[in-house]
């Protein structure tokens, strides 16, 4: 008996058609909005965009969660998922110092972003970046209004050596370490699945305090 569950499929629709190259300095672009998605329409627009734009395709977002459009004056340019945190990774317990029991009690409190794409006929240097800085500053207050608590630390991975991370190191964001590619289920001392760079984001300057607080 199979009990491996996969994810529908998200077939590509005409509403995620390519569009007319937009090409202009990211000063001169209108400003950006980022719109949550909420509705069930918006979210099969959405998973369809990630399907048929981003390299690693559709899969649902783990846990809590939140995914945005990011328009510039209506027009689509990007879109963002952020959802629940990895459970454990060293080089980012290292970094935050936390003991197992304290991982346990405030994982949540870390929000991975598991997808990030700007659509390919946007061509705008400095776009990517400028993106990440401003979904910092948003999430904390939309994650408040939708769960009840405020993270304080986001995480991402990024696949080495496809992507660099240059627009999350031009973000601010902090490199800290790699995953050993084992994945999940990875056999020990066996890579599985692709080495990423762990990067990261504090959302508030004491993050190690409330992350490392005595219950």
């Amino acid at each position: 008996m199979n009990c491996l569950v996969r994810p529908r499929s998200t077939s590509p629709t005409r509403a995620t058609d390519p569009q007319p190259e937009l090409r202009q300095p990211v000063h001169e672009l209108p400003a950006l909005a980022f719109q949550p998605v909420v509705s069930r329409t918006d979210s099969r627009l959405w998973n369809a965009y990630i399907q048929r734009y981003h390299y690693l395709g559709f899969s649902p977002l783990p846990g809590a969660q939140i995914r945005y459009f990011v328009t510039a004056q209506e027009r689509l340019v990007a879109l963002l998922g952020f959802g629940a945190s990895a459970w454990q990774t060293a080089p980012r317990d290292r970094f935050i110092g936390w003991t197992p029991q304290q991982r346990q009690d405030r994982l949540h409190l870390i929000v991975n972003n598991g997808r990030f794409v700007i659509l390919p006929w946007v061509r705008c240097p400095g776009l990517a970046s400028q993106i990440l800085g401003r979904v910092a500053r948003q999430l904390p207050s939309d994650w408040q209004t939708r769960y009840g608590y405020r993270p304080v630390l986001l995480e991402t991975f990024v696949e080495t050596p496809r992507f660099r991370g240059t627009s999350y190191r031009a973000a601010n964001w902090i490199l800290v370490g790699q995953t050993q590619g084992r994945g999940k289920l990875g056999p020990a001392k066996k890579i599985s699945v692709p080495i990423k760079d762990i990067w990261l984001y504090p959302l508030a300057r004491n993050f190690r305090q409330i992350l490392t607080q005595q219950s």
